[in-house]
């Protein structure tokens, strides 16, 4: 698939979610323009908030969306340029500053002119302008974001960035071209390139290659980094900087350290003594030697993995205290990881859980390697969705695993192969790891957790998933698979009921969404005891049946104007629908379903029935897959591990010692299932203590 082919079937997918959503093309084009977006961290979230209108001397004012990134405070507003032609012009840089002038007249009418008074209240764009008047004081640098569905013109190399009261203002270009590019990255997000020398003198980082704990997948090296340099590359690039784990985990705590800040303040030349340092990866380094020794000169996607905060703190300490930072050196462990795109994110997430194992980082914050994720990725692979709107075929809901899997996997296929891979796994059945945990909060009551944005969101899924997986991981099955789709078909049929009544007027649908989806779920539980929703009965339609529709229709309605009450607890509606209070408010809900409604229902008895029989099956499985993965790997395999194993004195239980002496005998001997399972299981514990395969 080349870039040419990407913008048509980009085109395509944004005329099909208009005519299906009801939403309007531009707002179906800022929809998946700024999903991409957050999927390459560009965006940490996103909320459409769109405003049109003239300022003083007629000055054209528009925005799209908007998102405050609460780790670095950058405050993102997103305009668009949306067309729909193929064969648009090229967007030249004077049209580009046209679009960015509009979002930056939209900041001074804000703080400058009348706009407060002038907007309609409890809308999006009410909401926007209130949080901008909110964190007044705390913004540190402002980003424009111009999207569009063009290509940017060649003669653009970079746009001049700006101020605005002496606050920072960066102005980014997302043309086809650049979303097609992060899309069929290695990484699956944007490449932060580093030069040095830019930051420092023009020599670059010092460096001592650690030569001797190096090995074929990365080399490592022990650097002294300028506080300075350290605080400048953070302003310029922010949260990104932060691997995705340690980003979702100091999101929610205090970003700035007061201990280190007093360092930073009261005695600056200690503080390479008393920090830590920070650990980072990157790819593909350029070091030069000089007579003073070797410098890193460049980095491709620079991570810090530990020492967030330390970071964070530097670059605050500056900017809130006016700190000199010109005494401070921080000491760097940068790994260079290999470029060879599975092996380098599994061994970063891996050094990264290592970094952090002294923190209060659990399991969940490293959900990104799950089992969890491989399972229901192996399933959708494997289960077809009855056919349905009389369809000759069946097709696969395709679960992404991995950012861009989708898009990835038809990257070097024919055209018939492209064609035979989207109609049986069609785009609008991709469901990736952020849509499972919304579909799945919003069911299990957490709407005011789902309105807090798709990384909290995950998180607390997360931290569910990971308990129940320690528990008992057969649940998570075939079944839950489909009803886990079911709840997506659910999902964004509510979604179609919203964009379809006559009292919505394009806002707050996602709030709308989840709180009805969650408040459904509740009715149900408290009319109908010892019953629930018959997920499968969806799952076997596709399509969610009309007595449900028409209880959305109220249940929608109600939810709307619970929401947006003159009298709720705060002014801002996106605000409000964060607190756990808006959903106790929701709750309050007298609305009854009809006694009809028992026939999409089945028992809760029926229910443990079906589950139990598909552990059973999930068991099944996880057997066979284990013996399987037993056999491939082979009789020497397991010789080696049985070395290590004994040389390394790690302790092993009878059954493992058992299973271990069929393991060496293949294939004249085989393992049983349970003995090749706990064979993997001593094998996760000899890579613990270093085994490599």
């Amino acid at each position: 698939m080349d870039v040419r082919d990407f913008h048509k079937d980009f085109l395509e997918e944004i005329k099909a979610t208009a005519a299906t959503e009801g939403a309007g093309s531009n707002a179906a084009f800022v929809n998946i323009a700024t999903s991409y977006l957050v999927n390459a961290e560009v965006l940490s979230d996103f909320t459409p908030a769109f405003y049109l209108g003239t300022g003083k001397n007629n000055r054209k004012i528009r925005v799209d969306g908007y998102v405050l990134d609460e780790f670095d405070l950058t405050f993102n507003l997103v305009i668009a340029d949306y067309t729909g032609d193929e064969e648009r012009e090229t967007i030249t840089k004077t049209a580009a500053l046209a679009h960015f002038d509009r979002l930056l007249y939209f900041i001074k009418e804000v703080y400058d002119g009348k706009l407060r008074r002038e907007v309609e209240p409890s809308t999006p764009a009410s909401d926007l302008v209130e949080t901008l008047v909110l964190h007044k004081e705390r913004i540190r640098k402002f980003r424009l974001i111009l999207i569009t569905d063009g290509f940017m013109s060649n003669r653009i190399s970079e746009m001049d960035p700006d101020t605005f009261k002496n606050i920072p203002v960066e102005k980014q270009i997302w043309d086809i071209d650049r979303i097609y590019r992060v899309c069929f990255s290695d990484l699956g997000r944007q490449d932060i390139e580093i030069d040095f020398k830019a930051y420092t003198d023009g020599k670059g980082i010092p460096c001592l290659e650690a030569s001797s704990a190096n090995s074929e997948d990365y080399k490592s090296y022990l650097c002294i980094i300028p506080g300075k340099t350290l605080a400048d590359v953070y302003d310029a690039y922010g949260s990104q900087l932060l691997e995705g784990n340690v980003r979702s985990f100091l999101s929610t705590k205090v970003a700035v350290n007061k201990k280190i800040r007093e360092t930073i303040l009261r005695i600056p030349q200690n503080f390479f003594a008393y920090n830590n340092g920070v650990s980072a990866t990157a790819m593909d380094l350029h070091i030069e030697s000089t007579p003073e020794g070797r410098f890193i000169t460049y980095a491709k996607d620079f991570q810090i993995i530990n020492g967030g905060q330390t970071t964070a703190s530097l670059s605050n300490a500056r900017y809130k205290d006016g700190a000199d930072l010109s005494p401070i050196y921080v000491q760097m462990k940068l790994t260079e990881v290999d470029s060879n795109a599975d092996k380098s994110s599994e061994l970063i997430r891996n050094i990264s859980r290592s970094s952090n194992s002294q923190n209060k980082v659990s399991d969940a914050d490293f959900f990104a390697t799950h089992p969890f994720h491989i399972r229901m990725e192996q399933i959708s692979r494997r289960v077809f969705a009855p056919a349905s709107g009389g369809a000759q075929y069946e097709t696969k809901w395709f679960y992404e695993r991995a950012r861009g899997q989708y898009l990835q996997a038809q990257m070097h296929m024919t055209k018939s192969q492209k064609d035979k891979f989207t109609a049986q796994n069609p785009k609008k059945q991709v469901v990736t790891k952020t849509d499972l945990a919304k579909y799945r909060d919003s069911w299990a009551g957490l709407p005011h957790v789902v309105s807090k944005g798709a990384q909290t969101n995950f998180m607390k899924f997360a931290e569910i998933i990971d308990d129940g997986w320690s528990k008992s991981d057969t649940k998570y099955n075939d079944k839950y698979f489909k009803d886990s789709i079911a709840l997506a078909i659910l999902f964004k049929h509510t979604e179609w009921v919203v964009s379809h009544q006559p009292w919505f007027e394009q806002g707050y649908r996602a709030n709308i969404v989840t709180y009805s989806i969650a408040l459904l779920h509740r009715m149900i539980a408290s009319q109908f005891k010892n019953m629930d929703l018959d997920l499968q009965l969806i799952w076997n339609r596709q399509q969610v049946p009309d007595i449900i529709t028409n209880e959305l229709v109220r249940i929608t309605k109600y939810v709307f104007e619970t929401i947006t009450d003159p009298h709720r607890g705060t002014i801002n509606v996106t605000q409000w629908c964060k607190r756990e209070a808006c959903w106790e408010e929701v709750k309050k809900c007298t609305l009854k379903l009809p006694s009809e409604f028992e026939r999409v229902l089945q028992s809760k008895e029926d229910v443990k029935s079906i589950e139990k029989e598909a552990k059973k099956d999930q068991k099944l499985y996880s057997d066979v897959e284990a013996q399987a993965k037993v056999l491939e790997l082979g009789a020497a395999f397991w010789k080696k591990l049985n070395e290590f194993v004994i040389t390394k004195k790690i302790r092993v239980s009878p059954d493992q010692l058992k299973a271990m002496t069929y393991a060496m005998r293949i294939p004249t001997q085989f393992p049983s299932a349970y003995q090749s399972i706990q064979l993997l299981a001593l094998l996760e514990e000899a890579e613990a203590n270093g085994f490599k395969e």
